[in-house]
């Protein structure tokens, strides 16, 4: 099962003058990374890279911002792989000490300032979710509303016409409980756009 994190962790490494801060922590998607990346790049405007790696929801990145190819982006992500982890922003701020330290030296640097990282990061596993979509007719939104917020689910969409349209997002090991709760309460009377067996497959 894939693992994400609670928060950010850190480390740091010397090697021979150079300075490495790793960081791993969750993020959701690409977009989110770039602009972690981009706010690491503007708190250390004297590094000589910032390079990072991601997995996320499918999602994959690996930047050697100016390292050699493929001595620092890849051998991270490849611990994020190991670790089987999702949804998680790997980056290496690195100071240059003047000496150079040869693509071998390079690898093991990055990789093993994101698995320092790693040793103090607190995991937990994914939540994989689904949307649910549904109908019901007006004497009935209320109730469901109230149903919804007595439970772990995310009001995505309220939609008003002939019946009132409902978008929501939960865990999907818990779906198929809370779509024979709303049957149940409603009487008959919810029509499904998109039901519990719909949405995992």
């Amino acid at each position: 099962m894939p693992h994400t994190l609670t928060r950010a962790a850190f480390s740091t490494l010397d090697i021979k003058k150079s300075r490495f801060l790793g960081c791993v922590e969750p993020v959701s998607d690409r977009r989110a990374a770039q602009q972690r990346i981009a706010q690491l790049k503007a708190e250390h405007p004297e590094a000589a890279h910032v390079c990072w790696a991601l997995l996320a929801g499918g999602q994959s990145a690996a930047v050697d911002d100016g390292e050699p190819s493929g001595t620092a982006g890849r051998p991270m992500l490849d611990v994020l792989r190991h670790q089987d982890l999702d949804g998680v922003l790997a980056s290496v701020v690195r100071y240059y000490g003047g000496i150079r330290l040869g693509a071998g030296g390079l690898v093991r640097a990055y990789t093993d300032a994101v698995a320092q990282a790693l040793l103090v990061a607190e995991k937990k596993p994914v939540q994989i979710c689904c949307e649910l979509c549904f109908r019901v007719p007006y004497a009935q939104e209320g109730l469901v509303r109230r149903l919804l917020s007595a439970q772990d689910v995310e009001l995505l969409a309220v939609g008003h016409a002939e019946l009132v349209q409902f978008a929501v997002r939960c865990i999907q090991t818990r779906a198929a409980a809370l779509a024979a709760e709303l049957n149940e309460r409603c009487h008959g009377q919810l029509l499904w756009d998109t039901a519990p067996d719909e949405a995992a497959g």
